[in-house]
Order: structure tokens, then sequence, then C-alpha cells
């Protein structure tokens, strides 16, 4: 790890390999309409046997992604980190963890990106840092009052001998966000311990932000996923505000504030900072792209997304609306409108590293309490996994002919399910321990991919993995899939190819007399999309069938069936 300076970096920017061309400057709005592919650096490809991914390992793998027709990969956190939080606990945000790798080998992985004709955004954890940063280490010695707290969240708690933490702050992994240090003074910390919080309102912390934006600019990355976008600003203001009642979720706690003024969620001041990044993004030629992580509704997440802050935020609503005509609908409509007056792009999404694969969640009953789900190991209620897949390959052709940009998880593309029975002694994330071992946490979602049907670890790498891979992964690997007619993996491709030579506009027409239980719209000039979410097999409306989801039933859409027409 190296020491973390309180100024900005007075050392002169990395250039970017020299063999790497500049992409994106043949299109800089490439983004508004892009497929962009989530690397899981940890588990998506082991180049050195140890049983966890690394730079490497994703860099022999990026003619997969180029196969595949993704415009862009966005790297989760390859950063140093102890792993308490999955990478996002992040010691240093200018390094490479040696576990996977060096600076030269990320540089070798853009320059790879970008000769494939990929480009490359990588997440930055702006909100909290590793408790290993040379930042918290230093707060901790030199104690209460000095300026190196000043940088987090540092407070005297409550009762007679401070011995209660100083607000009722639940962390969203379980348990009090405040954590006490020998001491006597609690630390902020929003997710884990080992995360604690940095105070926004410290000029070095934002300065030092600004010196991480422009280290991996100048690297050559063409754009930047922001964690927990919406949280970096608080009402820290004596005395700190309790909630009152802690236990909501954060979307009930935000609706009990007038928008903007929640103690430690979307603030309206944290849109300063976000201007304040666009002019360091613009300033580079093309300018660099950025996407915000706001769990908020939908009107005040656009503003995350205007032109001048960070131009695109994703969309969450989507992502949770159950798989009903009329719902998606109505989110489809609301997302597209908002994104509109925001003069942004709309994004939709269904996978990600933090929620249960959508080959699973899709099928389980409106209602149902995910973590009971995953608790029972999948069994309750238990899920076709035929099923499940028919209804996730008809959710990805709706999704991808959606305007906007669309974001994939690694291993969507091989109908991967949700791998809900792992056993108790293998999970990593924290949320099981932090919550008494009452939820159980992320961990089936980030279970290391398959690339073949035998091998080590089917072929992640030479040795094993981190996360156990259930033996029904052979049926999924790429290499079972690649080239085989019908196949997930082929699905994607073929609609990944066609969406490009379809693109146009931005907008969609809702089609009229459209049966219930039916989604059915229009794209530009000669794209027309049907889904058909209802129990029966419907016809279909004049037009050259493009590609299905599924085989036709005797000329018609079958159930959990999508088309693609040409006009």
């Amino acid at each position: 790890m190296t020491d973390r300076p309180t100024t900005p970096d007075p050392r002169p920017p990395h250039p970017a390999p020299g063999a790497t061309p500049d992409l994106s400057s043949k299109d800089p709005d490439w983004w508004r309409q892009a497929v962009v592919y989530q690397v899981y650096p940890r588990s998506f490809a082991d180049a050195d046997g140890d049983g966890l991914g690394d730079l490497r390992g994703v860099t022999r793998r990026l003619t997969h992604l180029a196969a595949l027709g993704v415009d862009a990969l966005w790297l989760s956190p390859f950063y140093p980190s102890e792993l308490a939080d999955g990478g996002y606990d992040v010691a240093d945000p200018r390094d490479v963890d040696p576990r996977l790798g060096t600076l030269d080998d990320f540089d070798a992985l853009v320059a790879e990106a970008h000769r494939l004709g990929l480009k490359v955004i990588v997440d930055i954890v702006p909100n909290h840092t590793s408790h290993q940063h040379v930042w918290f280490q230093e707060a901790l010695r030199a104690g209460p009052g000095s300026p190196a707290r000043d940088r987090y969240v540092f407070r005297d708690g409550r009762g007679p001998g401070g011995e209660l933490p100083p607000t009722d702050w639940q962390s969203v992994f379980g348990g009090s966000a405040w954590q006490r240090v020998p001491d006597g003074q609690w630390y902020l910390h929003l997710f884990a311990a080992e995360q604690p919080d940095l105070n926004w309102g410290h000029p070095e912390v934002r300065a030092d932000a600004r010196t991480t934006l422009r280290f991996w600019a100048d690297r050559g990355v063409d754009g930047f996923r922001v964690d927990v976008a919406h949280a970096l600003v608080k009402d820290l203001g004596e005395p700190l505000r309790d909630l009152g009642a802690p236990e909501l979720s954060d979307e009930a706690a935000l609706a009990g504030f007038p928008p903007g003024t929640h103690p430690f969620y979307d603030r309206d001041e944290v849109h300063e900072i976000y201007r304040d990044w666009r002019k360091i993004l613009d300033a580079y030629s093309p300018p660099r792209m950025a996407v915000a992580e706001a769990w908020v509704p939908g009107a005040r997440r656009a503003l995350y997304a205007r032109p001048d802050e960070l131009g695109q935020a994703f969309n969450f609503e989507y992502l949770k609306t159950p798989w009903d005509a009329g719902a998606l609908r109505r989110v489809i409509t609301d997302s597209l409108a908002t994104a509109r007056a925001a003069g942004a792009s709309a994004t939709w999404v269904l996978s990600n590293h933090d929620v249960v694969r959508h080959a699973s969640r899709l099928m389980l009953p409106p209602g149902t309490d995910e973590n009971a789900w995953l608790l029972s190991g999948g069994r309750a209620p238990a899920v076709d996994p035929d099923a499940g897949l028919r209804r996730a390959r008809a959710a990805t052709l709706l999704m991808l002919a959606l305007p906007g940009s669309a974001y994939v998880y690694q291993g969507e593309e091989l109908g991967l399910p949700e791998v809900a029975d792992l056993p108790t002694e293998v999970l990593q994330d924290p949320i099981w321990e932090q919550t008494g071992r009452v939820r159980k946490g992320r961990d089936g979602c980030r279970v290391p991919l398959p690339w073949t049907a035998t091998g080590p670890s089917y072929g992640f790498g030479p040795g094993g993995a981190w996360l156990p891979q259930p033996p029904g992964f052979a049926a999924y690997a790429v290499e079972a899939q690649d080239g085989t007619e019908g196949s997930t993996l082929e699905l994607y491709r073929t609609a990944l190819r066609l969406r490009r030579k379809l693109l146009s506009g931005e907008t969609l027409t809702w089609a009229e007399e459209t049966p219930d239980g039916v989604l059915q719209f229009d794209r530009g000039d000669g794209w027309r999309c049907v889904t058909n979410l209802s129990p029966d097999p419907v016809g279909l409306p004049a037009g050259e069938v493009l590609l299905t989801s599924a085989p036709l039933e005797d000329g018609r859409l079958g159930p959990d069936t999508t088309a693609w027409l040409g006009r």
C-alpha cells in the first residue's frame, strides 16, 4: 500500500500506454445506448491459480466480451483491500491489490480492451475507505480532536461514560452504524465496521478524490461507476439527529424527510461534488463518462444524471419490478420520461453483484422474502431452473430493446441462476456475520464463472475457486454453449449484434390494441419488440421475425417469451 497524500498528488500523471488508441473519440456519446458488461474481478477468471480472479485473468478472457458484442466492461474494485466487503473496503484507491496484479497489469488490460474495441469503466468508492487506509490509521494514532480525525466522522458517545453510540443510525449491513475505538470515541460506518465513512466537508477528502479521478483517466479509462453516490454528504451539525425509526429501509427512511434533507442520504449538497467532478471529466478529450449508484426514487435519482453532473444513474426501479406487464410498462414509461427531463439517457439492469440473479429472482412469487428464500437454500419456494431461464431470456431481450444503456452482469449471458444453497461455513459477505447470521448476504451471485465443462473450477483457474461452484455449472459453461444453437450465450451474441444494427433514437412508441399481459413497442424505423408475460400463447403482429427468446409455438408467441420483429 502506498502512502496517501494529504494534498493533491504532486506527481505527474501516469501516461496511458502508448499503444492504446483513443476509441471513445469516435463517438463521445457512446455511453448513451451502450451495453456495459460488469466484471467482478475476483470471480471472473484466475490466471495464477490462487483461487481468486485477477486482472491477468480478465485480460485473457477479453475476447469473450468482444465476441459477445458488448461496448464496454465495468471493473468492480480491484484495489488493495482485505475483502471485508468484497473489495469495496479500499485501502488505496490508486493502486492494484497485489493478489489481483499490478498497475502494469491494469495498463495491459486497458490496452487490450481498447485494441478489441471495448471501453473500460472502473468502480470508485468515494463514501468510505478501508480501516487499513493510511488516513484512518493516522486518525487512530492521533486521538480525539486531531486534524487527522476530521477526515472521517468521529464523535463522542452518549450516556454518562460515552458508552452509547452517538445516534441511532444503522448500518446497511445490520447493527449500529457506529464503532467504538479504544480511546472511547466512535466513528461512523454506514456499511461494515472496516469501512469508515469519510467526511466530505473536509477539503483534503475532496482534493484526494479529484486526484483519483485524474489518476485513472490519465491511464486511459473511459468512465467511472460511482459507488453509493447518494451518501457522501452528511448533516454533521451538532447535535447529530436521530432517525427515530432506524429499522426502516433506505427508501422508507428517505420518505420520512423532505427531499434532500435526510441526515446522510441524498442530501442536496452532494450535487455540488458531482458538478465539480464533471469539470474534471470534461477536461479530457473525449470527456469521461460516469454513472451513479444511487438507491433513491426516480425523480431524485435523475438529478445525479444531469449533463453537468455524472450523466447517468442506475435505474433500480426497473430491477425491482415484478414480472408483470402493467408494472413494467409503468416503470419503463416513467424511467424514460425522468431520464429525458434530466437530459440523460435511461439505464436498465437486471442483475449485479448485490442482488439475486434474475434467472432465479424473476421466478419468485411477488412478495417473497428473498433472504428467507436464500436461507432455505432456494427450496422454499423451489424455482424451476428451466422456467427461470426461459423468463430470464425473455427479460433480457426486452431490456436490450429499450432505449438507453443496458448493464449486463457477468454470467447472465450464460443463464446462471443464483447459487442459493451455499453452505453457511463458506460465506464471505459481511452481512452474514454483521446481522448475527440472520441475513445470508450476496455470495450466491458472486460464485466464480464456469468457462469449461470439466477441469479444476470449470476453467475459472488452474486451482480452486474462492467460493464453491455447484456441479450444475458444467452445463452453463462457455465451452458447453459456444456455437450451440439455441444456447443462452448464442442468444446474447445474436441479440447484441442485431441491436447494434437496429439502434436509432432514444424513444419508443407503445403499440395500440395490445393483448392483456403483453408488452409491445416500436423503436424508430422498422423494429418492434413484443414480450408475452401472460400464461397463454398470443399471435404476433405482421413483420419479419428477427429473433425470439424461445421457439414460437405454431407461429404464436409462447408465455415468457420475447420476439423482435422487423416491420
